[in-house]
């Protein structure tokens, strides 16, 4: 294999991080690429699996908000404005998620 400059640097750096020599830490990434272990995406896809961890994260405090209002006990009144608020964000981050999952879907090849 090689590599152009930044790459390398790259490379040593992730291998550092790892306690590993360059070698050993690229010969590790290919061979879980090459058993499928490691699927390489694009920096987008990247970008948008973040988006979808980030989403999740959101929706599980959401969930735990909603959890919480419904366990409240002031009257319901009390809870109506708090209630929609948590609504609005639980809705929002769905729209979130679905939103990523679609770019990731597009963003898929099928493997021959």
């Amino acid at each position: 294999m090689s590599f152009s400059d930044t790459e390398l640097a790259v490379v040593r750096t992730a291998a550092e991080r790892e306690g590993m020599a360059s070698a050993a830490w690229a010969g590790r990434q290919v061979m879980a690429v090459a058993q499928h272990v490691l699927v390489p995406v694009s920096r987008d896809a990247g970008a948008v699996l973040r988006e979808l961890i980030a989403a999740r994260v959101h929706l599980r405090e959401t969930v735990t908000a909603l959890r919480a209002l419904a366990a409240a006990d002031p009257p319901a009144i009390a809870l109506r404005e708090p209630a929609a608020d948590v609504v609005a964000r639980a809705l929002d981050a769905v729209a979130r998620v679905d939103a990523a999952t679609v770019a990731v879907m597009r963003e898929r090849r099928p493997r021959s």
